[in-house]
């Protein structure tokens, strides 16, 4: 496959067998003719008032297509932790050119034109042997074109290698096409040939683990309902549950539910928590998240499994989000001083993980004597998994003061505690400053 010097390759081997054209001894032309690459605008402006100097055949690179054949072939995939890349497909490009000769005398636009035109008709592919050839010949002692720095380098770009070869197609240009290209182009029209060089197969960098072949295959057939989970039930009406807290899944066939798998592919956790079979019936299961193992809080992917009895997955549900929060309990923080306002350092469970987002917010509840304050601060930076951090708050947090806080972890809020009396009111956890 090809690097990223492949295109700069292709344009590279087409100029230098064009300027062969142009200086082999039955060459009609008696003065010198230069063969570029570079945008029209660019040679108009090097071009003189001097009739002579107009000798020039300019390739021009204008557009890169994917090409339409190569990009269906497959995607780049990954493997279920989502961090490892098993293969990784080939960026397939269409080159298309523009062909432009600049003549100073009769006829002479025409010649040039007309010898270019059949080097590309006697060589509608280029040849593995000829891409190495020109490519050493560009980065080899004399160069062709001295003073570019890309030249030692193109000698390494793979185009003689890759699996496909590249092949010279004609290409048409309506005149509005023609018109509207060469007025963004800000050059006067010349005579130009457009074609298409296809196709060029650049090879991504990232290496890749591809999967091992299967060794033995056994199938079997069993016979089962087809097991759906409906709806995740918190308890006490809550968006998200505690680690500790009683959870209740709704669903249909679940009976036979030995395990409930949680996962967190972005932070690349993945754990069962086992389920008597007390706890379970055909439409219910009911489980506590810690299993014994307290995880981060966060947002989970849940699904229930049926195992066998060598622990086997035999059946798994579909999968739903399911959200763990961050228990806050009612402490006494402590606060420091400082030029920005307070620092309030406060503990909570389970522990938090690097790259987690979390903040903390402080509220003043009605009917205090503290005037009514609600502000959210993100935690500061930390690096190792804690139980403990910081937030910044400004100066204007009241002191020594009872505040409603609540713990936000990967957009999990921290339940509040609710006093039902008449009217009802929030009784906590509460954060003393």
């Amino acid at each position: 496959m090809s690097n990223g010097l492949a295109l700069s390759g292709v344009t590279a081997v087409l100029q230098y067998y064009l300027g062969n054209v142009y200086s082999g001894p039955d060459s009609p032309f008696t003065n010198p003719v230069t063969v570029s690459c570079l945008a029209p605008d660019q040679v108009q402006a090097k071009i003189t008032g001097e009739a002579e100097a107009e000798n020039q055949v300019n390739l021009f690179l204008h557009q890169v297509t994917h090409n339409a054949a190569w990009r269906n072939v497959d995607l780049p995939s990954m493997s279920a932790d989502g961090k490892t890349r098993l293969s990784s497909p080939p960026l397939a490009l269409d080159l298309h050119y523009l062909l432009t000769v600049y003549g100073s005398d009769f006829w002479k636009s025409e010649a040039l034109l007309g010898y270019a035109l059949m080097m590309l008709h006697e060589n509608p592919v280029l040849l593995r042997a000829d891409i190495t050839y020109a490519l050493k010949k560009l980065s080899s002692p004399p160069e062709p074109y001295p003073g570019n720095p890309l030249t030692p380098f193109l000698s390494t770009s793979g185009l003689a290698d890759q699996v496909e070869m590249i092949k010279i197609t004609p290409a048409t240009l309506g005149r509005e096409e023609m018109a509207w290209l060469w007025t963004a182009l800000k050059a006067d029209y010349r005579l130009t040939y457009p074609f298409q060089a296809s196709v060029v197969l650049m090879e991504p960098r990232q290496q890749t683990s591809p999967s091992l072949p299967v060794l033995h295959r056994k199938v079997r057939a069993v016979p089962v309902q087809p097991a759906l989970i409906l709806q995740i039930n918190p308890p006490g009406g809550q968006a998200a549950a505690a680690s500790n807290d009683l959870v209740t899944i709704t669903g249909e066939f679940l009976g036979g539910t030995t395990q409930v798998l949680l996962s967190n592919p972005r932070y690349g956790i993945q754990y069962t928590v086992p389920v008597s079979p007390a706890s379970v019936t055909n439409t219910t299961i009911s489980f506590v998240p810690d299993a014994g193992v307290t995880q981060p809080a966060g947002v989970y992917e849940l699904s229930a499994q049926i195992t066998d009895a060598a622990g086997l997955v035999t059946q798994s549900t579909n999968t739903l989000p399911f959200a763990l929060a961050p228990t806050l309990p009612s402490q006494t923080a402590t606060t420091q001083a400082n030029t920005a306002g307070f620092r309030v350092t406060v503990t909570f469970s389970p522990n938090a993980i690097p790259g987690q987002s979390i903040s903390l917010a402080l509220i003043t509840l009605a009917g205090t004597a503290n005037p009514p304050f609600s502000v959210s601060a993100p935690a500061e930076p930390f690096s190792v998994s804690t139980g403990s951090l910081d937030f910044q708050f400004p100066a204007s947090l009241p002191s020594a003061a009872p505040l409603l806080g609540r713990l936000v972890v990967d957009g999990v809020a921290s339940a509040v505690q609710v006093n039902s009396a008449h009217p009802p009111m929030f009784s906590g956890p509460m954060v003393t400053i």
